[in-house]
């Protein structure tokens, strides 16, 4: 089953093409769009509820065209957007009931699904203050309750972890994952925060300028390469660590790639090591211990999303010397 699917969707403004020739499928599960800000995710939001209409190309969201079923996609769809909107002198269940009823709810319906919405997102003891004394991260839970309270069949989440400190990101990120995990309500969400979709989406679909990048299953992102990551601590016969190791494992053959990646706070950096074997974990090992070091880490490196944003400016760089 395919819950998006666009082809060749275009949209253009007098001065700036927002989307570019975008072909792509989206299934059911948890998808992540991402991109840069003024990457077009927002605009292609807009058109996938039939609020924008496309320049070019065609769009369908659960199996229905966008151009001529904005209204039922809406009836099928909950939305959360990314600035906030919400009115402060009622309360949350008051918004969420209004939210409801417009939906098409009866009154007692709607009163009992945003009962159990507010519990599901973490506000049921808090549901009868007002929404302006609320933090940031509890109007966040508000507008995720208001786009799930008519029981969709896919929520589209523009930037929902926008302003939230650490701790409530990955709260954020938990209720997300169980809107599919626990109802079977597909999810496409927005973020320019790379890592938050690694750890939440099965699907991630990287778009810039407007064109897509990629779209392939979060797996395929972050498989594991042979190169190891290692990070060691620092001693006082080597008060640099990383460096004593670099040197040591060269001088034993071992290749080691180009540059550093930042580690632990006060654990230095982490050296990036070729590895052809268990014997290069045993020589690392044996290394280490020979210098007096602390070992942190020593794993599998994994890809990344953000290299395939690297990998397309170098590709924009190699063009442009080109030509």
């Amino acid at each position: 089953m395919t819950v998006i699917a666009t082809e060749s969707l275009s949209k253009r403004y007098p001065r700036v093409t927002a989307l570019d020739r975008l072909s792509m499928d989206i299934g059911p599960g948890v998808t992540g769009l991402v991109g840069a800000n003024g990457a077009g995710k927002s605009t292609l939001i807009k058109i996938l509820l039939g609020l924008s209409p496309a320049t070019e190309g065609r769009a369908a969201v659960l199996g229905l065209d966008v151009a001529t079923h904005g209204s039922a996609i809406r009836e099928r769809v909950g939305y959360m957007p990314e600035h906030d909107c919400l009115p402060p002198d009622v309360s949350a269940t008051e918004f969420v009931v209004h939210m409801a009823r417009m939906s098409g709810l009866p009154p007692t319906a709607a009163r009992e699904r945003t009962a159990d919405t507010l519990r599901h997102v973490g506000l049921y003891e808090e549901r009868y203050r007002p929404i302006g004394g609320y933090s940031t991260g509890m109007k966040q839970r508000v507008k995720l309750a208001q786009a799930l309270v008519h029981d969709p069949q896919l929520v589209l989440l523009d930037e929902p972890t926008n302003g939230l400190d650490p701790v409530g990101r990955d709260e954020m990120l938990g209720l997300i994952r169980r809107v599919y995990t626990d109802f079977g309500i597909s999810v496409l969400v927005t973020s320019h925060l790379l890592g938050e979709l690694e750890r939440t989406c099965d699907h991630v679909v990287v778009v810039d300028g407007g064109k897509l990048l990629r779209s392939s299953s979060t797996s395929d992102f972050t498989q594991t390469t042979t190169t190891l990551a290692v990070e060691v601590t620092d001693s006082d016969a080597h008060p640099d660590g990383t460096a004593a190791l670099r040197k040591a494992l060269t001088e034993t053959g071992i290749t080691l790639h180009a540059g550093e990646e930042q580690g632990l706070p006060g654990a230095g950096h982490i050296l990036l090591v070729e590895a052809t074997g268990d014997e290069t974990y045993d020589r690392i090992r044996d290394t280490v211990a020979d210098l007096g070091l602390g070992l942190v880490r020593m794993e599998q490196r994994r890809h990344h999303i953000a290299e395939v944003f690297r990998d397309n400016d170098q590709q924009k760089g190699a063009g442009s010397d080109g030509a």
